[in-house]
């Protein structure tokens, strides 16, 4: 059993592989990572290039959700994206916050935002901005954000009420997140488990759907809602690199265990635990 600190070594150093990897590269992996596969395989990932303020630069697919299509983001506010890779996410709601709005990223994976200050600078875009940090301590001033989105990144952070309680302490009163991220329906054999860190964890550390909704509403969040619900379902070309035949057929004859799902929730309290109210 990995320790806190392990995960998210493991998963700042699969991050900063795929980081610097050049986009075709990354394109042709499983979940943005090089090696589990083949063949092309994005089964997390949601296409953006309908979105306006898409930028091909900044899509290293390694979403699960389209968390900015369901943020109800208006022009002006203030968006912090948490966990924000190359900036895609910043890019498409700095298209609905305007030149009047503020987007900040945040992203514990120096290469990242190295990468995603890069994309910015291209796209001249002087209200966008990256900042280092981690989602348990989020490197901003309380009650700062309109709306936080993030993308297939609350599962891998190893203690998600602290995350969480971070996301109400730097909403605003009435402010709200959209965040996409991968569930759980059931338990996963252990060797899907592990293999699964291997993926840039894209479904490391993913915890019971109830416990997660649950965490939410105990960080005193209001109005939750499932804007989406989809099952990922790992292709037999993966599962074969980790299961025998038997194991295989006995995975695919249960029903869907692994899900994204992009939550909406809304900070209409100051207090981030509802006993203190």
């Amino acid at each position: 059993m990995k320790t806190n600190e392990e995960i998210k070594e493991m998963v700042k150093q699969k991050y900063s592989e795929i980081a610097l990897q050049d986009k075709e590269t990354n394109a042709s992996s499983c979940c943005g990572s090089g090696g589990c596969t083949t063949e092309v395989y994005n089964v997390m990932s949601d296409e953006y290039d309908h979105l306006e303020g898409y930028s091909a630069e900044a899509d290293l697919k390694l979403g699960c959700g389209l968390p900015t299509e369901f943020a109800k983001i208006k022009s002006g506010n203030t968006v912090v994206d948490l966990g924000s890779g190359a900036g895609n996410d910043c890019f498409i709601a700095r298209h609905e916050t305007g030149e009047t709005g503020k987007v900040i990223g945040i992203d514990f994976t120096p290469e990242m935002i190295d990468k995603a200050r890069l994309n910015a600078d291209k796209l001249n875009y002087n209200n966008v901005e990256f900042r280092l940090g981690e989602i348990e301590n989020i490197p901003t001033m309380s009650n700062i954000a309109d709306v936080v989105v993030s993308n297939c990144v609350m599962n891998l952070v190893p203690n998600k009420p602290k995350a969480f309680s971070e996301v109400h302490r730097i909403l605003k009163l009435g402010g709200h997140f959209s965040i996409s991220d991968i569930v759980l329906t059931g338990e996963l054999p252990e060797k899907i488990k592990n293999a699964a860190e291997m993926y840039a964890g894209c479904v490391a550390s993913a915890i019971q759907k109830e416990d997660y909704l649950n965490i939410i509403k105990n960080a005193g969040f209001k109005n939750i809602t499932l804007q989406k619900e989809k099952p990922i379902i790992i292709p037999n070309d993966i599962l074969k690199n980790y299961l025998n035949e038997q194991e295989i057929e006995m995975y695919n004859s249960n029903k869907n265990i692994i899900f994204s799902i992009t939550v909406y929730a809304e900070k209409l309290n100051e207090c981030s635990n509802p006993t203190c109210c």
